[in-house]
């Protein structure tokens, strides 16, 4: 049983704590992206890992719950917690610092603050890239996107956020902390704690720190816009792009037609380079070694995609500039998105041949429901689709309100009958608990609460959280 934050209790952290650790929460530590969770708690915003282990220690002591927060762009509601007794928000926004960073190693120290694209900025200048990408790395944080595994552009090539992870600094739920920020690619010690925290969406400690693994930067990368017949017609451009230039294709990106016309009609400037547009388009991106050009290597792709069928239409950017204007296409829909607002959105995965398949047989049970919109786009090279279902032109999402769910159920049981995965990226939060509870192996889900209840025994790490409280 969780406590309230007593006036005791809060006399105990000013006595051990600095005053800039105390904040007033404002609307974005208590509101998440989409409007469906608004949260409630006292803030506390650390500046270092002795205060974050000496606020969780005493949340220990006194039973008080911690919600942990970063950019607060997670769209599960893992960020926020809007019933029970109220605990303490614990916002990493002062953990900013890149402690170090080796060179030689491919190696950065970053503290669990550090926002995404600070952090691919020290790697460029250090002569390096950190690929983790996606639409929100103006504002999301380091420790949010391990606690979420995140996914993004670049999967394909680079792996979630776990695979670009080596250590971690991370403080309990008694206030221990943990020292795993170890630069090493090779320690076989015992158990990989790493991986066990990564994806836990702060349930079971909170992530201070970590060593970020970071790459060497490609000597040359070029970006294409393809037309695809289908979506199965896209797989089969992604295979004959391997074929050809092997693991060098970095991103590969589905777009159904309603994603740039859902550009359009929310007023943002984002255009398709290909009339008429087409129903099925595919972007495309490459990073080449020394000595090989972008655009030959697109160009023979194309030419071989045009005889077998796969394409009819395509644009390769022959600038940085054009190559950006590509990708503002594809990173601008989630913010489209947004604005039109959905019925109900989905970050599903499926086995890759399977996903043809699913698109097929999704769409006319769904539009059975109504005159829906549905805006199919994601990381085809990784299985992970943006399945996500809207009202018609100049209706809400709230005229819709009663279908909702059914509209989830009838997406998530579909991907969950092909074998397939109801979070592919975004996590479960709090959004998902009862999706976890009803596709979760039972064995699977055993095993999870009983490591919560030997790391978290008071069950004051993000309750509600991924697990049923």
């Amino acid at each position: 049983m969780l406590n309230p934050a007593t006036p005791e209790f809060l006399d105990t952290l000013r006595d051990r704590l600095p005053e800039p650790v105390f904040r007033d929460a404002g609307p974005e530590h208590l509101e998440e992206p989409r409007g469906r969770y608004r949260g409630q708690g006292l803030l506390l915003a650390p500046g270092s890992t002795e205060e974050v282990a000496t606020i969780l220690q005493a949340c220990h002591t006194a039973c008080v719950g911690v919600v942990p927060h970063g950019g607060g762009t997670g769209l599960v509601g893992g960020q926020v917690m809007q019933g029970g007794v109220a605990p303490v928000i614990l916002s990493l926004a002062r953990m900013t610092a890149i402690r170090d960073v080796f060179p030689s190693e491919n190696v950065m120290l970053a503290e669990a603050g550090a926002i995404l694209a600070d952090v691919q900025r020290a790697a460029r200048e250090a002569g390096r890239m950190f690929p983790l990408s996606l639409a929100s790395e103006g504002s999301a944080r380091i420790g949010g996107l391990l606690s979420t595994n995140a996914g993004g552009l670049n999967v394909l090539r680079y792996g979630n956020a776990r695979a670009q992870c080596l250590g971690l600094e991370v403080v309990m739920a008694t206030g221990e902390v943990w020292h795993g920020l170890t630069r090493l690619y090779k320690d076989n010690t015992g158990y990989d704690l790493r991986d066990l925290m990564i994806g836990a969406e702060g349930t079971l400690g909170i992530i201070t720190a970590a060593a970020l693994r970071m790459a060497p930067v490609p000597a040359a990368s070029g970006s294409a816009l393809f037309h695809v017949a289908s979506p199965r017609a896209a797989l089969d451009l992604l295979a004959l792009a391997r074929d050809r230039v092997g693991d060098t294709v970095t991103a590969f990106e589905l777009m159904h037609r309603q994603g740039p016309e859902f550009l359009i009609e929310a007023g943002l400037d984002a255009r398709v380079p290909l009339d008429p547009l087409p129903e099925w388009m595919v972007l495309m991106e490459l990073g080449l070694p020394e000595g090989l050009r972008p655009e030959d290597s697109l160009a023979a792709i194309f030419e071989a995609a045009v005889a077998a069928g796969l394409s009819a239409d395509g644009v390769i950017a022959s600038s940085e500039t054009q190559a950006e204007a590509l990708w503002a296409i594809r990173e601008t829909i989630p913010e489209a998105n947004r604005r039109i607002g959905s019925i109900s959105s989905h970050d599903i995965s499926v086995p890759l041949s399977a996903l043809p398949d699913f698109i097929e047989q999704a769409e006319p049970v769904l539009r059975a429901l109504g005159n829906v919109r549905i805006n199919c786009f994601g990381h085809l090279g990784d299985g992970n689709l943006h399945y996500n279902v809207f009202p018609p032109k100049g209706r809400t999402r709230e005229e819709f309100e009663e279908i909702r769910l059914r509209v989830k159920e009838i997406v998530h049981d579909l991907a969950h009958g092909f074998g397939g995965s109801v979070s592919a990226e975004h996590g479960i939060g709090r959004l998902k608990v009862d999706d976890l509870e009803r596709y979760g192996d039972p064995v699977k889900l055993s095993m999870m609460r009983a490591i919560k209840t030997a790391l978290d025994p008071h069950g004051i790490l993000n309750p509600g959280a991924v697990l049923r409280g």
